[in-house]
């Protein structure tokens, strides 16, 4: 995959793959990142002070066993590895074992991954730590202001990049995005007499989804990947629909009309059920043993109304889309 050079206005990239297709995932800001800094930083504080526990009383047994002499030069160069390992031992190697994720990420539901949308290597896990180390935390050169150079450059990153992400060609996303489903597609005008007649038993749940995905997300599609993908749908839920649409009825009103017909139907059999569940079972918090009084027959909650005519203007919200 290769990364689009436009990034959204919420800070989503556009990745390609091989395949011509397009995968937009949602890149993770300043906000979130530093939260899961915060993490790590609890994370790397508890593991620096149960070595720093611990190995005074390894170095003791071994001086025991005449292995080692203790020494002030010891204790020196032990308190520097004990550092390293947890500064940089500790991001560079949970990266590299878990394919991006440390646990402050783990925990935000965040991931490094290269600019090609691919999973990160050792080398992209060492550049960064050893640039994080050195310039951004805890810092060598000028502490304070490369901490500021590093929350600044990731403010002014639309795609949320600190310093090590430009030297090791990464960037962090966020795994759990949430999905948005938009408005649920209406029945077109004039075609609800029609509909009220469709034969929908050959119409199964997976292609029904389908064309609910496609009626939500059809203004984010583009032609001719957009015509194709109408046309292809249409072809699919014709062959199990009948009968046939009104002559001149577009792909896009066909579909939406199947989907509208059978959420209603589908909402009537559901308000059939529990009217017959309240009408056998007794009512909440009422006296044992006596049944619920029969409820009132439950109206179709879509009635069939007279419509206007397919050639009625339809409404400015319910048109479909044709800017490319």
């Amino acid at each position: 995959m290769t990364l689009d050079a436009t990034t959204h206005h919420d800070g989503s990239a556009r990745f390609v793959t091989g395949d011509a297709v397009h995968l937009q995932l949602r890149t993770a800001q300043l906000g979130s990142r530093m939260l899961a800094r915060l993490i790590d930083l609890v994370a790397q504080v508890a593991i620096f002070v149960t070595l720093s526990t611990a190995t005074p009383i390894v170095i003791l047994l071994l001086s025991q066993t005449g292995l080692v002499t203790p020494s002030e030069d010891l204790f020196r160069a032990t308190t520097i590895l004990m550092v390293v390992v947890t500064v940089v031992g500790y991001p560079v190697a949970l990266e590299t074992l878990t394919r991006g994720r440390t646990v402050g990420k783990l925990a935000l539901g965040l991931r490094v991954v290269r600019d090609d949308g691919g999973p990160i290597r050792f080398r992209q896990a060492l550049t960064r730590g050893l640039v994080g180390a050195a310039i951004e935390w805890p810092g060598l050169i000028a502490p304070p202001l490369t901490w500021l150079g590093s929350v600044w450059a990731m403010a002014v990153s639309r795609q949320g990049r600190r310093l090590g992400d430009h030297a090791a060609g990464t960037l962090v996303i966020h795994e759990r995005s949430p999905q948005r489903w938009g408005r649920m597609p209406l029945m077109p005008p004039g075609l609800a007499a029609w509909a009220g007649t469709l034969d929908l038993a050959g119409l199964d749940d997976d292609l029904a989804l389908a064309v609910r995905h496609f009626l939500v997300r059809v203004p984010e599609l583009r032609e001719p990947a957009r015509g194709l993908l109408t046309q292809r749908l249409m072809a699919e839920v014709a062959a199990v629909v009948r009968p046939a649409p009104p002559p001149g009825v577009p792909p896009w009103a066909y579909l939406a009309a199947v989907h509208a017909e059978r959420h209603r139907r589908a909402r009537h059999r559901l308000a059939a059920v529990r009217h017959r569940s309240a009408a056998v079972w007794p009512t909440p918090g009422g006296p044992a043993g006596v049944p619920a009084q029969r409820a009132a027959p439950v109206p179709d909650p879509h009635p069939q109304t007279p419509t206007p005519p397919l050639r009625t203007a339809v409404p400015p919200d319910q048109r479909m889309p044709t800017g490319s």
